[in-house]
C-alpha cells in the first residue's frame, strides 16, 4: 500500500522549495514484541517494524547547505553540513546521522529535504530511530554511498549515542532498517546476529494502545537503568569471571549471589536476566505456534518491567490491566523504554472490536485520556517510496 504521505511530502516539497522532489524514502517505527532494556545489556530482542513511518524526500543541491522542512511541527530549519550544532529539536536527529557519515570519510552535498511521519512522537514506538534511518537511507541513495544494512543501523546508532546524547541500544535502528514484512526479527545485540522469525498471526492481531504520556529519556531515569546495570555486572564478575554484560549471568548464578547486590541493582539485573530468558523462549514457542504460551510471556514481562525494572506508570498499569481482563487478549505489556508510551496487545481477529470499545471507555474512566490504538501487522524496513 503506498504511504499516505508521500503526496503531502511532494506538495509540500514544491511550495517549500519550488520544484519537485527526486527521492523520497522511508523508515519504518517498530513494537517490540518482548525483550525490552536487554539490548544494552548485550541481550536478545525480538521487535518488529509496525506500518507507521517517517518519510523524507527532497534533492540534492549542489553546494553544502541543508534545508529541512517539518511537516508535523511546521518548521523550517537550514544549516552547513560544516557546521552542525545541536538545538535540542527534531533536526538533531539528522545532524547527528549527517555527523557520523562525514566522521566515516562521505563526500555529502547539502539538500533540501521535507520530513513527514505518522509514528508518535514520544510514544515509545521509536520515532527517533526512525528518523535516522530515514535520513541516512536518504543521504545513502541521495550520495550514491554504499553501506551494508547491519551498518548503516550502527551507524545511526551512534548519531543517537553521540549527537543527540541519548544513550540507546541497537533494537529501534536495526529493526527499522533490516525489518521484513510478515517476520519479526530475533536479534543478538551483542555480535548482531538476527534470525527472521514467521510471525504472521492467524486469527490474531497485534495491538497498540497508546497511553498518550509522552516519555521523556533523554533527562529521565533510562541512563540511571543503565548504569545500574553495569554495576550489578562489575559486582557480579567479583564471583563469576569473564562476564562483560548480564546476557552473560543465570538466573540461578544471580540468586547465589545476590547477596553482593544493593536490593535496587538486584531487582534490576533480575528484570534484564530474565527478560532474556523469556525472549529465548519466546522465538521458540513462536516456533512451534503456541501463541497462547506467547502470550503468557508478554504478560511476565509486563510485571517484571512493573516491579523490578520499575519503568511503567499508572497509566500504563491501567491499560494493561483492561487488556488483560478482555476475553481474546492473549498477552498485554507495556513496550518501548516505558515511563509512559504505549503497550502491545495480542488479540483474537474476531475480539478486535469489543477490545477497543473497551479500552477506550475504561482507559478514560479511569484516567480522563482517549488513548489512541493501532493494528499492525510485521511490515518492511526502510525503502524508497513511489512516487
Amino acid at each position: 500500500m503506498k504511504f499516505q504521505g508521500t503526496e503531502k511530502i511532494y506538495e509540500v516539497y514544491q511550495q517549500q522549495f519550488g520544484h519537485t522532489p527526486e527521492l523520497i524514502v522511508s523508515a519504518p517505527g517498530r513494537v517490540n514484541l518482548i525483550g525490552e532494556h536487554t539490548d544494552y545489556n548485550d541481550g536478545f530482542v525480538l521487535p518488529m517494524a509496525i506500518d507507521r513511518k517517517i518519510c523524507l524526500g527532497g534533492s540534492r543541491r549542489e553546494d553544502q547547505e541543508v534545508r529541512l522542512y517539518s511537516l508535523n511541527f511546521q518548521e523550517l530549519t537550514r544549516f552547513p553540513i560544516t557546521s552542525l550544532e545541536k538545538e535540542g529539536k527534531w533536526a538533531d536527529y539528522i545532524k547527528g546521522v549527517i555527523d557520523e557519515f562525514l566522521k566515516t570519510g562521505a563526500q555529502l552535498n547539502g539538500f533540501d529535504a521535507v520530513l513527514y511521519g505518522d509514528v508518535p512522537l514520544g510514544g515509545g514506538l521509536s520515532s527517533s530511530a526512525a528518523i535516522e534511518v530515514a535520513a541516512a537511507f536518504f543521504l545513502a541513495q541521495l550520495n550514491d554511498i554504499e553501506i551494508a544494512p547491519e551498518e548503516m543501523a550502527k551507524l545511526c546508532q551512534r548519531a543517537e549515542n553521540r549527537f543527540v546524547g541519548m544513550n540507546c541500544g541497537i533494537m529501534d535502528q536495526f529493526i527499522s532498517r533490516l525489518g521484513q514484512k510478515g517476520y519479526a526479527l530475533y536479534l543478538d545485540c551483542r555480535d548482531l546476529s538476527y534470525q527472521q522469525i514467521p510471525f504472521e498471526l492467524d486469527g490474531y492481531v497485534v495491538v497498540i494502545c497508546n497511553s498518550r504520556m509522552k516519555r521523556q529519556l533523554v533527562n529521565s531515569a533510562y541512563n540511571e537503568r543503565r548504569a545500574q546495570c553495569e554495576e550489578g555486572v562489575r559486582r557480579l564478575s567479583t564471583k563469576l569471571g569473564g562476564i562483560k554484560a548480564l546476557r552473560d549471568v543465570s538466573s540461578d548464578q544471580l540468586d547465589t549471589y545476590q547477596s553482593l547486590l544493593p536490593p535496587v541493582v538486584y531487582q534490576r539485573c533480575k528484570h534484564v536476566i530474565t527478560e532474556n530468558e523469556r525472549v529465548t523462549e519466546a522465538v521458540a514457542v513462536l516456533q512451534r505456534g503456541d501463541l497462547t504460551r506467547f502470550g503468557h510471556l508478554l504478560n511476565q514481562s509486563h510485571e517484571s518491567l512493573r516491579d523490578d525494572y520499575e519503568v511503567s506508570c499508572a497509566e500504563i498499569d491501567t491499560l494493561v490491566e483492561i487488556a488483560q481482563q478482555v476475553q481474546g487478549t492473549i498477552g498485554s505489556r507495556i513496550t518501548g523504554g516505558g515511563f509512559g508510551g504505549c503497550t502491545v496487545s495480542i488479540v483474537q481477529e474476531s475480539a478486535l472490536e469489543k477490545f477497543t470499545t473497551t479500552i477506550l471507555a475504561e482507559y478514560a474512566k479511569r484516567t480522563g485520556i482517549i488513548a489512541e490504538i493501532y493494528v499492525s501487522r510485521a511490515e518492511d524496513g526502510a525503502r524508497v517510496e513511489p512516487m
